[in-house]
């Protein structure tokens, strides 16, 4: 079995049956990376549609250890030994430091590193243009929904708000390669 197919068997099974709206969502992010995965070497574009899969495996409320989805997940899937990168762009997705910092968490966060590559980038403009429904959306939109969900006063809400412009700039950094690369994506 390859890692996408792997990726996919291990998501559907923590997330379709208990988190059903987080699943819609990975499976938007995934079709989302399969977008920008062509732009990559085969290699890298599987690894960037796995963690795309993957990214909020973290959810599953029996992974919840330390209660902060990017950390939980990474570990549950280093412990299933997927590959140490993609458990890094996992725990590092969608600007993830910034929300590890507010939480208490970054010295664990620090077991992985962050790659600030394009596909890296691909990952963060996956998540951050997909509804929770599993639909595109633009990132301004994708961020303000965000805020409207966790309500002014929720610690996400901070660190969305905090993370804008890191957001922002993987979002229009991968566009950008998009539009370079001739792939047709759907943005708002």
């Amino acid at each position: 079995m390859d890692l996408v197919e792997r990726a996919m068997l291990l998501a559907e099974q923590e997330l379709a049956a208990e988190l059903p709206t987080r699943w819609l969502h990975v499976q938007g992010v995934a079709d989302r990376a399969k977008l920008a995965a062509s732009t990559f070497s085969v290699e890298d574009g599987n690894l960037l549609v796995a963690a795309s899969i993957l990214h909020d495996v973290g959810y599953a409320p029996r992974l919840a250890k330390c209660r902060f989805h990017p950390l939980d997940g990474a570990a549950y899937l280093e412990d299933l030994k997927f590959p140490e990168r993609l458990c890094a762009l996992v725990a590092h997705h969608s600007c993830a430091y910034r929300e590890a910092e507010l939480r208490g968490v970054s010295a664990e966060l620090a077991r992985w590193t962050d790659e600030s590559t394009p596909l890296r980038d691909a990952l963060w403009w996956a998540d951050m243009t997909t509804t929770p429904e599993g639909e595109p959306t633009s990132v301004h939109d994708r961020i303000e929904e965000i805020q409207k969900r966790y309500g002014p006063e929720d610690l996400v809400t901070f660190f969305i708000r905090q993370a804008k412009p890191e957001l922002v700039g993987a979002v229009e950094r991968t566009e950008k390669w998009l539009r370079v690369a001739g792939v047709d994506y759907t943005a708002k």
